[in-house]
C-alpha cells in the first residue's frame, strides 16, 4: 500500500513538473507571441549569386526574430526544386555571397518550421538592417543555392 502511495505522488510529482515545464519552454521558443518582429521574402533561383539557382522554383520565408529572449523562429516554403538538402540565414546585401549565420531545418517535403536559439546581438542587427541577411534553400542539384530572397521588414 505505501509503495503504491508512494508511486502515485510521484507520477503526480512529475506530471505537474511536465506541466509547468512544457508552457515555458514553448514561452521562450514562442518569438511572434512574445513580441518578436517579423520579416519576409520571396525565394527565387534568380537572386542566387555567383552563379543563378533553379528557374523553375520558388519560395516564401517568414522569420520573426526576438533578440529579447535569443530567440528566431521561422517558416519555409518552397516548389518548383528538388529536395532541400539545408536551410541556412546568410550574412551579405544583395548580389554578394556571405557567411551562415543561422542554420535552420530545410524544407525538405516543401515546407519547414522551427525556432533556434540565436546570439542577441546577432538578432538585433537582423532587425536593424534585414536587407543585409538572406535565407539560402540548398539542394544537390545546386549546392551552392537553388533559392534565395533578402530579408525584409
Amino acid at each position: 500500500m505505501k509503495q503504491r502511495r508512494l508511486f502515485a505522488t510521484l507520477l503526480l510529482a512529475a506530471i505537474v513538473a511536465l506541466a509547468i515545464a512544457g508552457p515555458a519552454s514553448a514561452a521562450k521558443l514562442g518569438g511572434a507571441d512574445q513580441g518578436g518582429r517579423q520579416l519576409t521574402t520571396t525565394l527565387t533561383g534568380a537572386e542566387e549569386v555567383p552563379v543563378p539557382g533553379d528557374p523553375d522554383g520558388i519560395g516564401f520565408a517568414t522569420v520573426t526574430v526576438n533578440p529579447g529572449q535569443g530567440v528566431l523562429c521561422y517558416k519555409l516554403s518552397v516548389s518548383g526544386i528538388a529536395p532541400a538538402t539545408a536551410a541556412h540565414i546568410h550574412e551579405a546585401p544583395p548580389g554578394e555571397a556571405g557567411p551562415v549565420v543561422v542554420t535552420l531545418e530545410p524544407p525538405t517535403d516543401g515546407s519547414s518550421d522551427g525556432c533556434v536559439e540565436v546570439d542577441r546581438a546577432e538578432a538585433e542587427d537582423i532587425l536593424k538592417n534585414p536587407a543585409d541577411y538572406y535565407v539560402n534553400i540548398h539542394n544537390a542539384e545546386y549546392p551552392a543555392g537553388a533559392l534565395r530572397g533578402q530579408l525584409s521588414k
